[in-house]
């Protein structure tokens, strides 16, 4: 029998139960930590900058480790790389927990990032491998990214409860007991796959592609931050460069760190570019919609993390409909009909403001998450799909890197330009009279208008006030942006892809 028709036995699908723990962690870890925030400053008084990398930091490591990790996993094993993984991730999330002093904090979240660059491309290919029938794996991926949704959906709820009722370094423990259910049951349940004919790990491409990542994200954060500055412009240049010499490398090596032969087939290639697009454009508004609910309508973290969680609920059920949709739709047509809804919801976002402000961003962002998700199952799956099996995980590896570059550039192009709409808006209509430094302050970011309203007190409302018209207008900029991103991605599947025919399963 062909291995394309072996079909998945129970223990396939219990170990995929396996699988998706460390997803959902990991997707619960990125949005704990913010609510955090106030309670670690409090305790261990960061500096800015301190309070910044121990933000940023865990994004950091996971963006610049996967390619490495992902090729380890296809020399020593998956399975083996998972293990190591998640050990490590039990062990730095104690050490977490109970770090004493930032700079301890930072170090641990380091490690955090480098351990979670293991954990994602490790189950990826696991499931590249376990599942052979092309409807199964398909079903195994949406479960897989179905994981993240429920991750992202009760993180604001479940980090809200933890710090109800115990420190902030409690946020850290919920991953350990996950690892430990994954450090017993892994080796039970899940099989071991490798690349039996790769050679050594090359060294020096492993730290050309950490260098490489790492200096293109940080300088890209540091434009969204800080804006546009020599230094950040010339380390993401930096980091071009070197990933110039990466790819030379790997031309080079008889037995390459990275096989850019991956990039010949159209189908990796258009999946992994489309899904870059449509990251980028998510990441370049959703940070704004957050903002904007609580900022501009005046909601609590809590409310407005409700009412976004319509969203959640309907991508985890968009999720589970994936797989069933594929098997009478051709990707192209599903996956573009999908981006259309998603940039239909994205339109609705130009439009709020006013009494229904709240409706339409629960439309919106209801219909945005409905309409990417055949974009993050099937892309995902034709990403790992189109790969031979042996390199599922530099294949993996590289469907997570696209997502982290494509975060990235959001904040980085999309946020700068939201930015910009405010501050201009904010300095033709700021009262003359306010000193340079408030002037500034709230003419550079929304907390900073009302924290400047604040300590005015009545005389601020105005301030306020204007300050919401602003980011109003920074957010319709943003969501036009994303609009014309999430349609070229549209444009750029059926192209390229409305050859590819529906599976037979």
């Amino acid at each position: 029998m062909d291995v394309t028709e072996v079909k998945a036995g129970r223990r396939e699908w219990i170990a995929l139960a396996v699988l998706v723990l460390p997803t959902i962690l990991l997707a619960l870890d990125m949005t704990v930590l913010h609510l955090a925030v106030p309670h670690i400053s409090a305790d261990l008084k960061p500096t800015s900058s301190q309070l910044l990398w121990i933000l940023d930091i865990y994004g950091f490591m996971i963006g610049g480790f996967l390619i490495t990790m992902g090729t380890l996993g296809d020399r020593i094993g998956r399975r083996k790389l998972l293990m190591i993984g998640a050990m490590l991730f039990g062990i730095a999330s104690v050490m977490a927990a109970f770090s004493n002093t930032a700079n301890m904090l930072i170090i641990t979240r380091a490690l955090l990032g480098i351990a979670g660059a293991t954990l994602m491309p490790s189950t990826l290919s696991l499931i590249r491998n376990m599942f052979h029938d092309p409807g199964e794996r398909t079903r195994a991926i949406s479960v897989w990214m179905t994981g993240f949704m429920v991750g992202t959906a009760i993180g604001p709820l479940v980090g809200g409860a933890m710090l109800e009722f115990f420190w902030w370094g409690s946020v850290f423990l919920l991953g350990v007991p996950v690892m430990l259910v994954l450090l017993i049951s892994g080796p039970l349940l899940l099989p071991e796959f490798k690349d039996e004919n790769a050679g050594r790990l090359d060294l020096v491409s492993a730290l050309l592609a950490v260098t490489m990542i790492l200096a293109v994200i940080y300088g890209l954060k540091d434009m969204a931050r800080n804006g546009l500055s020599l230094s950040a412009i010339a380390i993401a240049a930096g980091g071009l460069v070197i990933g110039f010499l990466f790819a030379r490398r790997q031309r080079s090596l008889a037995d390459p760190m990275f096989d850019l032969n991956l990039f010949a087939n159209r189908t990796f290639t258009v999946s992994v570019l489309a899904l870059l697009l449509v990251i980028l454009s998510f990441s370049g508004i959703w940070l704004m919609i957050f903002q904007y609910l609580q900022g501009v309508i005046g909601m609590s973290p809590l409310h407005a993390g409700l009412l976004v969680l319509p969203s959640a609920m309907v991508q985890i059920v968009g999720a589970m409909l994936v797989p069933s949709l594929a098997r009478r739709i051709r990707p192209a047509t599903l996956i573009s009909s999908g981006l259309l809804i998603t940039a239909i919801g994205m339109l609705l976002m130009t439009q709020a403001g006013g009494g229904y402000a709240a409706a339409v961003v629960v439309i919106g962002t209801i219909a945005m998450g409905a309409g990417a998700m055949p974009m993050m199952i099937l892309g995902t799956d034709m990403v790992v799909s189109s790969a031979p099996a042996e390199k599922a995980g530099a294949a993996s590896a590289t469907s997570e890197t696209a997502a982290e570059m494509g975060m990235a550039l959001g904040i980085a192009v999309i946020g700068s330009v939201g930015g910009f709409v405010y501050r201009q808006q904010m300095l033709v209509s700021l009262p003359t009279e306010l000193s340079a430094a408030d002037r500034e302050s709230a003419a550079d970011t929304l907390g900073g208008a009302l924290a400047v309203a604040e300590q005015l007190g009545e005389a601020g409302q105005g301030i306020s006030a204007q300050a919401g018209v602003a980011f109003t207008q920074a957010l319709h900029v943003n969501a036009g942006i994303s609009v014309a991103i999430v349609l070229v991605a549209m444009l750029v599947v059926w192209h390229f892809l409305r050859d590819l025919k529906v599976s037979a399963h």
